[in-house]
């Protein structure tokens, strides 16, 4: 069973072959919304005339359908991680279109994101060329996953104290400087202190950051994204 994105109510986690029946807004003069399914297979395009191939994808929308994330794993493994790409995709306005590169850790199956969404196309209107948006922000994310891999090696060796990893989920939730539930901060103490899996055994920022998506998994599928979203951001200040 996947335990990536997990439903419950107010939102859906859905297949690729369920987007097509999510209804799009009407177009007005300002603002033609671009349908879920119609970016996510210029998105697949894009990373295929790349030789970029997807092996898993998943997508969380929305009661309402307005808002989609993506989360679509590549062909491309480095040391108990597959990278990846995320998206997301709003046709009430919420958001821009926007992609960031991402990666799964295989053990547990933990969704993860490296950096924050770039905006690829501020506005949809009918002059936007899809193909050529779609494209540039593939590239952006492609130039951005030799430093993924980076930082991940960085962060298995960053050994951390106790302290220093209590203080910083004291920040996260205490703090407030993290904007995820504090009802979570108790389990990502758990997750780092007495993980599950042996490969978060060592005290480093690599496992204290598995600590913090494990419990994200807690949350509703579109929740658990826009929180994880927030989470290397936060994170960047203690590297």
């Amino acid at each position: 069973m996947q335990q990536g994105l997990i439903v419950h109510a107010g939102a859906q986690r859905l297949g690729r072959q369920d987007l097509p029946a999510i209804g799009t807004p009407e177009a007005t003069d300002t603002h033609k919304p671009i349908p879920h399914a119609t970016l996510v297979e210029a998105i697949i395009d894009a990373l295929a005339y790349r030789q970029l191939h997807v092996v898993r994808d998943e997508y969380a929308v929305t009661a309402d359908g307005m808002r989609l994330f993506g989360f679509l794993e590549l062909n491309i493994e480095h040391d108990g991680v597959r990278l990846a790409l995320v998206f997301r995709n709003s046709h009430d306005k919420t958001f821009a279109f926007g992609l960031l590169a991402g990666y799964r850790t295989f053990c547990c199956d933990n969704l993860a994101f490296h950096g924050e969404f770039v905006a690829i196309a501020k506005k949809h209107t009918k002059h936007v060329d899809l193909v050529e948006v779609v494209g540039v922000g593939v590239d952006r994310v492609q130039r951005h996953f030799e430093h993924v891999i980076t930082t991940l090696d960085a962060w298995r060796g960053f050994e951390l104290a106790d302290a220093h990893a209590k203080a910083i989920v004291y920040d996260a939730f205490v703090a407030g400087q993290l904007a995820a539930p504090k009802h979570l901060a108790g389990d990502v103490h758990r997750h780092y202190f007495e993980p599950e899996y042996e490969e978060f055994r060592p005290r480093t920022f690599y496992s204290l950051s598995n600590a913090f998506t494990s419990a994200f998994k807690a949350l509703e599928p579109v929740r658990q994204m826009e929180v994880t979203a927030k989470l290397a951001p936060f994170l960047a200040q203690y590297q």
